[in-house]
């Protein structure tokens, strides 16, 4: 893999699914997974086999389904579960078992009831089991957030000896700063015996709003794998949103980083994804939210009317949306008027667009957004209507 290639790995269909009201049937998942395989991810992690019968044939048909993508599913540090996920694998063209173990101090003594040694000869004997059913294993130290990193350092060095190729290093409360989560990537680079022979990925939770921030933090300090979700959906405030990762590295060149993402077709998969889950996407959900490309201000309206790139740094059609939006509200301008108004037939002299305005803006501060059909009748209701028509 080129050392500028940043893998998507997508776990909308695990990790998002445990989202509650979000539960999808089979059909609706390979729907989905298709879309993901076409959107060029790497990795689609399709479930978690041992969790459910309705999970694992989700795997099993997504894993006969994908073309292109890596297909994942995810175990605990036990064996049955990783016989199971290996069984529903067994069609995939490149098959993924993605296990592990919490490995910060609150995991080790309150959840395992354990020590640092015994999670250590666990992990391995996981990741040893998984690797004789596939080539590719992922190891997860769940929680690695605040996990010491020297103790983390031991446990890679461990799990790559046993056979590990990826390693998850997971902000799985959301805690870290971004620094914070950049450094502990740095250090693992730098720390870990063989670390050469395994790709290290980011898996950040949204908790404090931070998820994005600390993928990103994450890829410049060395990992090469950001595992995330369609809209940011996943347990709790969510997951790193695919969208907001892939076009921050296409935005910022000089990273030197990049996907394999067709992102002219995030709009659509994000609505396809909200509309299966029955979840709301915020207005203002960055690149793929209804406002994301809208204007409402009049100082931004005129900006990108002049030129969008005035208050635009992506070109909407880049992720799928077919023109940016001029919202027409009373705080909305001149400019945006004369724009909207010959959009639906009216060319408008200044003089004329003088006097419109002040009708308009009466109309506006009674209604909070002007449509098409009230352009009209702010216009057909002027004195002006026929001088207007006849021009």
């Amino acid at each position: 893999m080129s050392d500028n290639k940043v893998q998507i790995f997508d776990t909308t269909l695990r990790d998002g699914e445990q989202v509650p009201g979000c539960k999808l049937n089979t059909e609706q998942k390979l729907v989905i997974a298709e879309q993901l395989d076409n959107l060029g991810v790497d990795i689609i992690e399709a479930g978690f086999p041992v969790s459910s019968p309705g999970d694992f044939k989700s795997v099993e048909e997504i894993s006969k389904l994908v073309k292109n993508a890596t297909v994942c599913g995810l175990t605990r540090s036990v064996e049955n579960d990783i016989k199971v996920a290996a069984e529903a694998l067994k069609y995939a063209k490149t098959p993924r078992i993605h296990t592990g173990i919490g490995t910060s101090e609150s995991h080790i003594k309150f959840k395992f009831k354990s020590n640092q040694d015994d999670i250590i000869e666990r992990a391995v004997k996981a990741v040893s089991y998984a690797k004789s059913f596939v080539e590719d294993v992922e190891f997860y130290a769940e929680d690695a957030g605040r996990t010491d990193n020297a103790y983390l350092a031991r446990v890679c060095e461990a799990v790559i000896k046993a056979g590990a190729t990826v390693l998850n290093i997971p902000d799985t409360t959301g805690y870290c700063l971004p620094s914070e989560y950049g450094a502990k990537i740095k250090y693992l680079k730098e720390n870990v015996k063989g670390i050469d022979k395994a790709i290290l990925s980011c898996h950040c939770h949204n908790d404090l709003g931070l998820a994005t921030a600390n993928s990103i933090e994450g890829v410049i300090n060395g990992a090469r794998q950001i595992e995330c979700t369609i809209n940011g959906i996943g347990e709790r405030a969510g997951n790193t949103a695919l969208e907001e990762v892939v076009m921050i590295l296409r935005q910022h060149p000089h990273l030197n980083l990049d996907t394999n993402i067709n992102s002219e077709m995030l709009y659509g998969l994000s609505q396809l994804v909200s509309d299966s889950m029955g979840i709301y996407t915020q207005p203002n959900k960055a690149i793929v939210g209804a406002n994301a490309f809208a204007h409402s201000s009049g100082i931004h309206q005129d900006g990108v009317i002049k030129n969008r790139e005035t208050y635009e740094i992506i070109d909407p059609k880049d992720v799928g949306v077919t023109e940016s939006a001029i919202v027409l509200t009373a705080r909305s301008g001149r400019a945006a008027l004369a724009y909207r108004a010959k959009n639906v037939g009216y060319e408008l002299t200044k003089l004329q667009l003088d006097e419109i305005y002040a009708s308009f803006l009466e109309f506006a501060d009674k209604k909070k957004e002007i449509d098409d059909n009230d352009i009209h009748k702010i216009i057909e209701s002027s004195r002006l209507y026929k001088e207007i028509t006849s021009a």
